[in-house]
């Protein structure tokens, strides 16, 4: 597992690739075991945002995944949830906060091309990253996840994809939750902006670099 860091005064933006044998992987089209929980594609099915017990908790994901989902977006999400813990791990000790909340979104790019290269997932976490180096400060941390994913619609080879996770950090449950709202928006935002810069380009522009 490689990993880095970048620090922006207040933010924190980290990115990982996880990819070895006993790292966490994601099946699409996926089912919990009992089958109550399934995977819905929610790129070409909008509507049904608004239906998840998650969305309806919390707005402020619902949020983030129609920009995630948007025609904008070169991306689409598979898997999220979101929660508020007093659990604090001794680096999380920096922003002096007694609970954090947060929550994870699956994210799958939508170019066939794209899902089959890690060097396109390495830089496109990369540089989300940087993009947060921007952001105004905040009591947040971001942390990107390249993992493999396998594909069993017909045809797909297997590949990578995304996970985000979002954390923010307070002294209630209130307060943290504001942090992560507000820094949940701002992802979303560097999300959509990856249009112009699509896995897939990065892609072809590997390819071409090698065929020179």
């Amino acid at each position: 597992m490689e990993h880095f860091v970048d620090y922006t005064e207040s933010v924190q933006a980290d990115f990982s690739i996880e990819c070895g044998a006993d790292d966490e992987c994601l099946e699409i089209p996926w089912a919990s075991e009992d089958s109550s929980l399934a995977y819905l594609d929610l790129k070409r099915n909008p509507d049904l945002i608004q239906q998840l017990t998650e969305v309806r908790q919390y707005p402020e994901l619902g949020e983030f995944l129609r920009s995630a989902n948007s025609a904008e977006s070169p991306f689409q999400t598979a898997k999220c949830d979101a929660w508020f813990t007093t659990e604090i791990a001794p680096e999380e000790e920096i922003y002096g906060a007694s609970g954090k909340f947060g929550s994870y979104v699956d994210v799958v790019s939508e170019s066939s091309d794209a899902r089959v290269s890690l060097t396109a997932h390495e830089s496109v976490v990369k540089n989300l990253a940087g993009l947060l180096k921007g952001e105004p400060e905040m009591l947040a941390s971001v942390e990107f996840l390249v993992r493999r994913c396998f594909f069993h619609n017909r045809g797909e080879q297997d590949g990578f994809y995304i996970t985000c996770y979002v954390f923010g950090y307070g002294n209630d449950e209130d307060e943290a939750r504001r942090n992560w709202g507000f820094a949940l928006r701002q992802v979303g935002k560097v999300f959509c902006s990856e249009r112009d810069s699509s896995p897939s380009q990065r892609t072809l522009r590997v390819r071409n670099d090698k065929n020179r």
